[in-house]
């Protein structure tokens, strides 16, 4: 699932918010910021259970926990370009799963 926030921070860069990536496609979403001039400013594994357990590298076991990224950009245009593509991506898996199940 994606939540996205866009933040104008002193007008030096913007900041997209993307919470509860699904772990096999983090690898793919940050081949996709590097290369669209952005960086991964923050990665963080946020437990499900416990609201103060946020660790900022992976957990030994990753089951309960969500994957948080910070991306920034001096573009705004390259942060919509990269929430689009994982929108795409996503509805596209969406499908996929559907029509494996019927």
């Amino acid at each position: 699932m994606l939540t996205g926030n866009n933040y104008h921070d002193c007008n030096r860069y913007n900041r997209l918010e993307m919470k509860n990536v699904n772990k096999d496609i983090v690898a793919w979403l940050e081949d996709i910021v590097e290369e669209n001039n952005s960086r991964v400013e923050r990665k963080e594994w946020k437990s499900k259970y416990n609201s103060y357990v946020v660790y900022d590298y992976e957990p030994f076991c990753t089951d309960g926990f969500e994957i948080n990224l910070v991306i920034t950009s001096y573009e705004q245009s390259y942060l919509d370009f990269i929430k689009y593509l994982y929108d795409e991506k996503v509805s596209t898996i969406e499908y996929l799963n559907s029509c494996i199940s019927q």
